[in-house]
């Protein structure tokens, strides 16, 4: 049958096409990344974690000194586009953009742009919540500590300037991989591209510290209340490659993959020890029971 619509729902109200133009040519969005979005999962007629991805929009915005989202605007705004998602498959990857506008030298000036774009969750994706994925090991050249002294590096914003991210995933699919693991210039592990690394210890689960420079993770913050109610341990804390190594598992955990398994790290098997499964048992007390396919 014909592939599920695409919605586009504007911040100031309505619907519209979205294969029909919609950004000014000059919008600096556009010209120079000057922008934040996130990225959300709808499943059925429920946007997961909505307050969160809100909040953390306006972190992102903060840093880069936009106006703050106007929150009330933006419910709205994701209420269209839910009830605009009238097709199977039950799940839609919702995008929330909001661009700095077009050029001060334009016309009335820099006005923020926003809308939210939902399409469906892209088979390669679900592929990688069944089946997990290779990936490498990739340093970002940055000292660990760098986050705090540098506010104008934008280290843990999500922002439109996304170009090494993508460069890093096409590098490692060049290399037969499918994922990323950024690190430090000290060694220390970071965030992939698009995801939050998670790492198994017994029964604990850590992560990187956001003081690193990286986006905090709402999956894993999801995931870790769940794990601490069920009576798991959970720490943040600093860890190397060979902590990957040596873990019980890894995993990278994000809005719309929720959970892959790393299986292989810069070309060596980690072990399966069958957590995978326990981690997806504990995803079903914090999200949706249909997007729960692991």
């Amino acid at each position: 049958r014909a592939a599920p619509k695409r919605v586009l729902s504007l911040l100031n109200g309505g619907l519209a096409d979205p294969d029909a133009p919609l950004l000014h040519a000059d919008d600096l969005g556009v010209l120079r990344g000057e922008g934040v979005f996130e990225t959300l999962l709808v499943v059925g007629d429920q946007p997961v974690e909505l307050e969160a991805h809100l909040a953390r929009l306006g972190r992102s915005a903060a840093m880069l000194e936009l106006p703050a989202p106007d929150l009330t605007a933006w419910r709205a705004c994701v209420r269209r586009a839910v009830a605009a998602w009238s097709e199977e498959p039950a799940e839609m990857v919702l995008r929330l953009v909001l661009t700095r506008g077009r050029d001060p030298a334009a016309e009335g000036g820099p006005r923020a742009v926003g809308y939210a774009l939902g399409e469906p969750v892209a088979p390669a994706v679900l592929a990688q919540r069944r089946d997990g994925v290779a990936a490498l090991t990739l340093t970002r050249g940055i000292g660990p500590d760098l986050a705090g002294h540098a506010p104008w590096l934008l280290l843990g914003g999500k922002t439109l300037s996304y170009a090494v991210n993508m460069a890093a995933l096409r590098h490692a699919a060049r290399m037969g991989a499918q994922d990323v693991v950024f690190t430090a210039a000290d060694g220390s592990v970071l965030e992939g591209p698009t995801s939050t690394v998670i790492v198994a210890q017994g029964t604990t689960l850590c992560t990187p510290p956001a003081e690193l420079g990286i986006l905090p993770g709402i999956t894993q913050a999801a995931l870790f209340r769940a794990a601490r109610a069920a009576g798991w341990r959970t720490r943040v804390r600093r860890l190397k490659v060979p902590d990957l190594l040596a873990a019980d598992g890894v995993w990278l955990c994000s809005s719309i993959r929720l959970l892959a398994r790393v299986h292989t790290l810069d070309g060596q098997l980690l072990p399966d020890t069958g957590l995978t499964s326990a981690l997806w048992r504990l995803l079903r007390f914090a999200l949706p029971e249909p997007c729960l396919h692991g």
